[in-house]
Parts: structure tokens; C-alpha cells; sequence
């Protein structure tokens, strides 16, 4: 009974999956005998059953709705129905077109997209003079170890580039010059694992990191050049030999040719009984760049640094690369003067041997060298170059051509070399950079270096605020040489065992930290340039805790200029200068506000009438900064702004009404990065 139960119970679990199983499709390519056909040798016939299977298995498209696990031979007969295949297709145009439109939308703002400012761009350089910025091992000179210790401080001021003057390894202890090995730190600074950590670490505050670089000369211990005199393969013309001759003693010059620092800039050397040509001093011999093996050697140097992580290079005294090779003598500045007296630098015209023909070539090789490593996104390598004592004309040179990419700037020195200050020696310096400079080129600005006077010692402290007011509320970049920020000033150097040009030792003074001994630079007994007598009351720690300090505005200043597109990237207007003044504006088309700057520089306090200037202006103004704190928040009197000595006002204007776009202002403004803003958009574009 059991086994019967159990057939029957299977025969009918058969018949119901023919009714109801529609999910399951056999592989077509077996032919399987089906179950639920009359005549199945599985089964006995049963002609009811097989005729409801009959109706259900092979449904007419027609005659029925689309169901669950229905053939694709079925499915395939319903998708050409008009309600499937209309909705099907909108759905897929639909798609086509917004993509075609996302495509167009990203292109065309890519094309209307000004270029993003560069690092080098976008925020001020601090430059460090190694030696006097923080002694880290009490040996009374500063060195690599000491400027990581104070990278904090650095980002406090809100700029985006260290910029470290010369620390190879060199033979005289001007370590801007004279180099023994260009790729070796001196052991006054530290080692190259120092360096390694001084690079990963600003790159981990989010700093770039910029060096100087003199390819013009080696020192006269380099091995190069002790391979050069022994005339010892490829070096024999490493250098600038040439024969001349020795009476009693005294060397007689192939011509007239002198050195920066006077006398000829030729020296005999005893061991190959020829001159060598150098352009500073005798201990300064110059390479010889019209030999490809030297300019080989030089670039082999800058891929070192490169792979090393550095950003960039300021190249100095690049203009002396190249001299005549037919040696002609240079003209005298004054014809009727003795050729025997003329030793002085500034008594030759130096026609012969500055800014020879081929010597950009060399800085656009330079370029290029540069370039190989700035293929990965955001790490474009900036590449600067010292063109100080330059005439404007070729000064804007090393910008190079529309097409052919030297320098991304020349630093500008003209701020640094003002001896006395007025609205018009302001302006002049202001305009001859502006007015010169290849269009879409990018300016900046240094008040100061190591081979200048201190800007307070120079111009005054009551101007100290003024001129980082104004070299931050310029278009293009600012650049601070240390200590200018607190309102460091020179020292007196009286007693100096110091091999240094002895007019540049006192703008290079220990950095002023706080008031302990030797002003926080160094736990020393000794160190190598006496500290300031005021670092008391002027020194970092003192004056981040006064509200009205030179380094607290300083930062405030800083952070205007990181925080607003008028100042980073508008248009610049000159509104007047006189012998007291000087008055512009910053501005961007899409932002209805208009930044107006007022600089005193003048001998006394003085009124400025800004409605004389600009039409349209409201009575009152508001104070968006000023070098006075007491000013800040406050509004001025635009009929007659009083300004002290040495105050700057940074007043806001609300208007659509920009300068740039009136006629009388036309031939007085300028732009560097041309940029719209959309508020709509939140974005920049060019089409404006």
C-alpha cells in the first residue's frame, strides 16, 4: 500500500508542475521527451491534462499578458509593442542628450576657465638666510635643523614658499658664493639628512621650498677647477683661460676687463702660467658656458636638487653667464680718464661681459631641465631669476618670449633699492615694473635681502607697515626677507672676522625670536653676528601677544590677501601720486566691491581728497584694515581722508561700477591674470 501511495503521489506532482512551472526552460539543444505531451513514454496518455498544458505552454502574444519566465522567443514579440519600445528608446535619447550636454557644459567651462594661479602665485615668499635663522646645535651660526624647528612660525604668516639663500658646501665663508661642491651641504649647516628632513617636513606643512643657485662661478678649490689648471682631460676649459703676461712680477692683462669689486678680473695662476677671468673675486673663478660639457654639469646639478624634492631655484648673477670671446676691450664712462685709473667697476661700460647674445639660450635650457620635473600634477618647479643693476628693458627679458618660457619672473629689487621715500619714488617704481612687463606675465615684489639695508634702518620703522601694506595689495607676489615682518633693523658691525662683503653683514643679522639671550637665535656663548640691541621689545614672542604690532598686522595682511580674489588676482588702477601719496585700487568684473588703497609716505600727516579722484564715491567708507589699529572697523570721510606719516588705509566700496571700465582710468590699470567671477556659479572665467 505504501509503495502505491508513493506512485500516485508522484504522477501527481508531475501533472501539477506541467500547470504551473514557467520558470524553468530547458536547454534547447537536448531534446528531452516533455511529460506533459500526449504519446510520452513516461507516462500513460491523458488527453484532458494535455490540452490545458497545450493552452498554457504556448501563449499567444496576442490572446495574453507578459508573464514571469516566458521564453526569450515570447519576450522578444511583446519588446516591439509601442508602449515598451517608444518609452525605451525616449529613455535612451534621453540619456545620449544629457550626456552630449555634460560633455559641452565641462568643455566650455575648461575654455572660459582662466588658468589657476600656481603655488608660486598664490601666496607670499619668505626668504632665510640660513645662517642667521635658528642655531639648533649651540655653535653660534644658524643651519637646516634650526629653520625646520621654527616651520610653525613660518605657517603662522601665511605664506606658501621657504625660499633658503646658498648653504653648499664652500671654501669662503660668504656662503652665497664661492661654491666647492654644489652638491654637498656645508657642515655648518647641517648634513644632507638634514636637508632630506628639512624638505619632507615643509612639504608636510603644505610649503614649497625654493634655493638659490649661482651657476656662474665655482670657488677656486672646487675639484673642477684644480683639474682645469693642471689641464687634466675634459676640464682643461672648464674655465676662462687665456695667455698673458707677468713683468716684475705684475700681471698684465689680455684687456681691461674688470672685477665687481674693482681691479682687473684677471688673475695669473702660477700652476698653469696662464689668466683666468673672474667676474667677482680672485678666489670666484668663472665657468666657461660656451663649453656643452659645463652646461651639462650645471644641469646634472639641478636634477640632483630636483630629485631631492626642491621646488624651485632663484638663479643669481645670470647676466654674467656669458663674456665676448674676441676680448675686446670695454668702453670707459669717462674718455678723457687715464685707462691706468680706471679700476672701479662703475667706470666701464660693461658691454663685453653682462647679458651677452646666447646667454638667454642657457637660461631656456635651464627651463627646460626644469620642466622634465613638472609633469606631475602640483608640482610645477618655479624657476627665478637675480637680475639686480639691470636696466627695466632687459630686466623683462628673463620673462622670456610669448612662446618660449624662461623665468617665471625676475625678482624686483626697484622697492628694495628705494634710499628715500615719496608717493612719486613709489609710483615710479610701481609703474616702470607694470608698464614694462610682458603681457600675461606675472609680477611681485621684495622690500628687502641679504645683500640690502633693513627697511627700518633704511626708510624708517614708522614705513614698515606701510610698505608690507603695499607690496601685499600689489598684483603678483609679495616676498618678505626674514625679520622684515617685526620690524628687525641693521646691526653696527665694528669687529667681524667675517670674509663677507662688510656693506651686506649688517641686513644679515640673528633673527630676533625673543628676549633671552642672543635673542632666542642660539644657546651659545658666541654667535656669528652680534644680535640687535633692541630685540627686547622687538622679537617674535613679544609682539604675537600685542594686538597693534608689526607682526600681528603682518598676518592680518596675509590673510587678506589669501582670502580675497581682488587682491590675489584683479585689476590694479593707479588713482594718484604725489610727493606725499599714493592711491589705487583693486578690483574684479562679477564683484561689486572695490578695494581703494591710500599709502602716506610722505615727511607729515596730510588730508586726501578721494572724491577728486574717483566719481561716484559715498560719503563715508568703511575701514577694511589699517596700519593704525585704532582705525580698523571705522569709516573715514572720503571728502578728506587724514593719513599720518607712514599710516596706509585699506577702505571697501560697494559698487558695480568698476575703475578698469572707465575712460579715466583707461591707460592706468593693469591686469596680470585676467578673471571674471560668477557669484551665480561660484566659479571664475576668462570671457569677460
Amino acid at each position: 500500500m505504501a509503495a502505491e501511495q508513493r506512485k500516485r503521489d508522484s504522477v501527481g506532482m508531475r501533472m501539477e508542475g506541467c500547470r504551473t512551472n514557467n520558470g524553468f526552460v530547458l536547454n534547447e539543444d537536448i531534446a528531452e521527451p516533455d511529460p506533459c505531451e500526449p504519446g510520452s513514454s513516461r507516462d500513460p496518455p491523458q488527453p484532458n491534462a494535455a490540452a490545458a498544458v497545450s493552452v498554457a505552454a504556448s501563449p499567444e502574444p496576442g490572446a495574453q499578458e507578459p508573464y514571469a519566465g516566458m521564453p526569450k522567443e515570447v519576450l522578444f514579440r511583446f519588446s516591439g509593442r509601442a508602449r515598451y519600445r517608444v518609452p525605451r528608446e525616449l529613455l535612451f535619447w534621453l540619456v545620449v542628450v544629457a550626456v552630449c550636454l555634460l560633455v559641452a557644459a565641462t568643455v566650455t567651462i575648461i575654455a572660459v576657465s582662466p588658468k589657476c594661479l600656481d603655488w608660486w602665485q598664490a601666496g607670499a615668499m619668505y626668504q632665510i638666510y640660513p645662517r642667521s635663522f635658528k642655531d639648533s646645535d649651540k655653535d653660534g651660526n644658524g643651519d637646516l635643523k634650526g629653520i625646520q624647528e621654527k616651520l610653525d612660525y613660518i605657517t603662522t604668516l601665511n605664506v606658501k614658499t621657504v625660499w633658503i639663500t646658498s648653504f653648499y658646501k664652500s671654501s669662503l665663508k660668504d656662503f652665497r658664493y664661492a661654491v666647492e661642491d654644489f652638491q654637498e651641504v656645508d657642515p655648518i649647516f647641517g648634513t644632507m639628512k638634514d636637508f632630506e628632513d628639512l624638505v619632507a617636513a615643509i612639504h608636510d606643512k603644505g610649503l614649497k621650498l625654493i634655493i638659490d643657485f649661482i651657476p656662474n662661478h665655482t670657488s677656486d678649490k672646487h675639484t673642477w677647477f684644480q683639474l682645469s689648471r693642471t689641464r687634466t682631460g675634459k676640464y682643461t676649459d672648464y674655465y676662462i683661460w687665456h695667455n698673458c703676461t707677468q713683468e716684475n712680477g705684475i700681471t698684465i692683462p689680455p684687456n681691461n676687463w674688470l672685477s665687481v669689486y674693482g681691479n682687473s678680473s684677471w688673475h695669473f695662476d702660477e700652476v698653469r702660467k696662464q689668466c683666468y677671468f673672474h667676474q667677482f673675486l680672485k678666489e670666484q673663478p668663472d665657468l666657461n658656458f660656451r663649453n656643452p660639457a659645463v652646461q651639462e654639469e650645471i644641469k646634472e646639478i639641478m636634477q640632483f636638487w630636483l630629485a631631492k624634492g626642491v621646488d624651485g631655484f632663484s638663479f643669481d648673477a645670470v647676466k654674467f653667464l656669458l663674456e665676448a670671446e674676441s676680448l675686446r676691450n670695454e668702453i670707459q664712462v669717462n674718455q678723457s680718464q687715464s685707462p691706468d685709473t680706471v679700476t672701479n667697476y662703475s667706470q666701464l661700460y660693461h658691454d663685453f661681459t653682462t647679458t651677452q647674445v646666447g646667454m638667454h639660450d642657457i637660461i631656456r635650457d635651464f627651463r627646460q631641465t626644469m620642466n622634465q620635473y613638472s609633469r606631475e600634477p602640483g608640482r610645477y618647479r618655479f624657476m627665478g631669476t637675480e637680475a639686480s643693476a639691470e636696466s627695466i628693458g632687459r630686466t623683462m627679458m628673463y620673462y622670456g618670449l610669448p612662446f618660449i618660457q624662461e623665468a617665471d619672473f625676475p625678482f624686483n629689487h626697484f622697492l628694495a633699492m628705494l634710499n628715500t621715500l615719496s608717493g612719486n619714488n613709489v609710483y615710479d617704481a610701481i609703474t616702470s615694473w607694470m608698464e614694462n612687463m610682458p603681457e600675461g606675465k606675472w609680477p611681485n615684489w621684495k622690500t628687502g635681502g641679504p645683500d640690502t639695508s633693513r627697511l627700518t634702518s633704511r626708510l624708517g620703522n614708522q614705513y614698515v607697515n606701510a610698505m608690507n601694506m603695499l607690496i601685499f595689495t600689489l598684483p603678483g607676489t609679495p616676498i618678505t626677507y626674514y625679520g622684515e615682518e617685526i620690524g628687525m633693523g641693521n646691526i653696527l658691525v665694528t669687529n667681524s672676522n667675517e670674509s663677507y662683503n662688510t656693506n651686506t653683514l649688517a641686513s644679515k643679522s640673528p633673527m630676533q625670536w625673543d628676549n633671552s639671550s642672543n635673542a632666542g637665535f642660539s644657546e651659545s656663548n658666541y654667535t656669528w653676528l652680534p644680535t640687535n640691541s633692541d630685540y627686547h621689545t622687538v622679537n617674535v614672542n613679544v609682539q604675537k601677544m600685542e594686538p597693534s604690532s608689526a607682526l600681528k598686522f603682518y598676518q592680518d595682511l596675509s590673510k587678506l590677501h589669501a582670502s580675497e580674489l581682488l587682491l590675489s588676482r584683479g585689476w590694479f588702477c593707479l588713482l594718484r601720486n604725489d610727493s606725499h601719496a599714493v592711491a589705487y585700487t583693486r578690483q574684479m568684473d562679477g564683484i561689486d566691491r572695490v578695494f581703494i588703497v591710500v599709502l602716506n609716505f610722505g615727511e607729515s600727516s596730510m588730508l586726501l581728497n578721494l572724491q577728486d579722484m574717483m566719481a561716484g564715491l559715498p560719503t563715508w567708507l568703511p575701514v577694511r584694515l589699517s596700519t593704525n589699529p585704532a582705525s580698523k572697523g571705522s569709516k573715514v570721510d572720503t571728502r578728506g581722508v587724514p593719513l599720518e606719516r607712514g599710516e596706509g588705509l585699506i577702505l571697501e566700496h560697494n559698487t558695480d561700477t568698476l575703475p578698469h571700465h572707465q575712460a579715466a582710468f583707461r591707460n592706468k590699470c593693469f591686469v596680470s591674470n585676467r578673471a571674471c567671477y560668477s557669484g551665480a556659479l561660484d566659479l571664475l572665467y576668462s570671457l569677460c
